[in-house]
């Protein structure tokens, strides 16, 4: 058998000389499907290392048997871009007695290239691989796509294993990360389920608010004057984002407008847009759909980019700083247009910023769309809980009440006027809130640090206490 390829994880775990205090990476292309973190670090257990750092693009519901890892102390350190509510519910209780660090999707492969960040190991769920350990996402029963995430810890890692559920040939002529960057291959039974990689929040609203919302989002978009041929555009995965740009849709076509790319996390509703002439090209980091992964392989102006490409503040020319607009959510928003998107009203982990601040500092046009109230829990506070994104690279906020405008932004604010779009307040649109709910009690969260929120630059930008009992 080929020197690369090797019979199990715990071989490829003996041959890279993992120790105890290692840092292990991982990403999340196969999002809430994905296999490989638990099969790995369910071996790294088997031969009792302790004390292992696992830096993930990400950490979803399905990786909750983190939870034990890091009570028997097998892990006792978390670096990721977004955490769900499972995994999270535990580290804001306190179980990690190291601070989580959250980065973006732009500073994580920044941080892997100021060496700020390093890893040991790292571990890549591969769709496709060959023998030599050329890797796609396009192909096999495990396809998710692009692999943008993954192409960082490739480069930086000092060891780099590639896990496949689909070993092909010698050699693999459309591959994503080059053999020269992969040490060991191991195959395995099944790395995920594709199923897997869409969620609930993949799927265009059919809630009027949400849809109302849209139609408001689009129709701004429209009246701010960057709605022109080479018009750029991102969009996050929520129902009501998904909803903006199907609105977004309809006003390109009927108006002739051909936009240069959409970016970011590419969904069927970005892929039908390219192919109704909306877009020239789509730049894809992560494929949120099963319809972005069968795009990517068969059409060729939709194009694989790296996390480094799409969204580092090392990189001159990133994706996000040619963004005309992106459209992005929130749970909370205070009255500077400070955006929460890693806890919930309780500051409990739930999320996290991705792209979010990326995309926001680098856009001409930064949109947030949320309800103004969610379970009678208003939308702007006083004082949230977390900072995810700063309130000087948030543009506007969009509600079913009415759309506030970052007062830096008057000329803005009298297109929109001039197009008869209801400009409101941020402090108006909190008296609605709260006039509908109620002033929401204060909850201050006054706990040990149990997560430290790091802005794209690699600073501190805010910090998460352990919740109150």
């Amino acid at each position: 058998m080929n020197q690369k390829v090797v019979s199990s994880i715990t071989e490829a775990l003996h041959r890279t000389e993992i120790k105890d205090g290692m840092t292990l990476s991982f990403h999340h292309h196969l999002r809430n499907g994905d296999y490989v973190l638990n099969l790995v670090m369910a071996a790294v257990r088997e031969l009792g290392l302790k004390d292992m750092t696992i830096n993930a693009s990400a950490i979803f519901d399905c990786h909750l048997p983190l939870v034990d890892l890091i009570r028997d102390n097998t892990v006792t350190a978390l670096e990721c871009n977004y955490m769900g509510a499972l995994v999270g519910r535990s580290i804001s209780a306190g179980i990690l007695e190291k601070p989580v660090i959250f980065r973006t999707h732009g500073g994580r492969p920044a941080d892997l290239e100021r060496g700020k960040a390093h890893i040991d190991i790292a571990f890549i769920a591969a769709p496709t691989t060959d023998t030599q350990g050329n890797i796609s996402g396009k192909y096999g029963p495990s396809a998710c796509g692009s692999l943008g995430y993954a192409f960082s810890d490739a480069r930086y890692a000092d060891k780099v294993v590639a896990v496949t559920d689909n070993l092909a040939p010698y050699p693999l002529t459309d591959f994503s990360i080059p053999e020269t960057e992969v040490d060991y291959v191991v195959p395995v039974e099944q790395i995920g389920d594709p199923a897997g990689i869409v969620s609930g929040t993949t799927r265009i609203t059919r809630d009027p608010i949400g849809l109302l919302m849209a139609d408001m989002a689009a129709e701004a978009i429209s009246a701010s004057g960057l709605l022109q041929d080479g018009f750029s555009f991102q969009t996050g995965a929520g129902g009501a984002s998904l909803a903006a740009a199907f609105a977004l849709e309809k006003i390109m076509l009927r108006e002739g407008i051909r936009g240069s790319f959409a970016s970011g996390g590419i969904t069927s509703q970005l892929v039908d847009m390219q192919k109704k002439g909306c877009f020239e090209t789509l730049l894809d980091v992560q494929c949120f759909d099963l319809g972005a992964v069968e795009s990517i392989r068969d059409n060729p102006q939709h194009r694989e980019i790296s996390a480094s490409r799409y969204a580092s503040p090392c990189t001159d020319d990133a994706v996000v700083d040619s963004l005309d607009v992106v459209i992005l959510g929130a749970t909370e928003v205070d009255t500077s247009f400070n955006v929460n998107v890693h806890t919930n009203s309780q500051g409990l982990i739930m999320g996290g910023s991705g792209g979010h601040s990326d995309t926001a500092a680098g856009a001409k046009l930064a949109i947030i769309i949320a309800p103004l109230m969610r379970a009678r829990i208003p939308l702007i506070v006083d004082h949230m809980h977390t900072i995810s994104t700063p309130g000087e690279t948030v543009d506007m906020l969009v509600t079913q009440y009415g759309i506030a405008v970052n007062p830096n932004q008057v000329e803005l604010a009298d297109r929109l006027r001039q197009n008869r779009l209801k400009v409101i307040s941020v402090e108006e649109l909190q008296e609605i809130a709260e006039n509908i709910c109620g002033k929401p009690k204060a909850l201050k969260n006054e706990g040990r640090i149990v997560a430290e929120v790091h802005y794209r630059d690699g600073s501190i930008i805010d910090t998460i206490r352990q919740a109150c009992s």
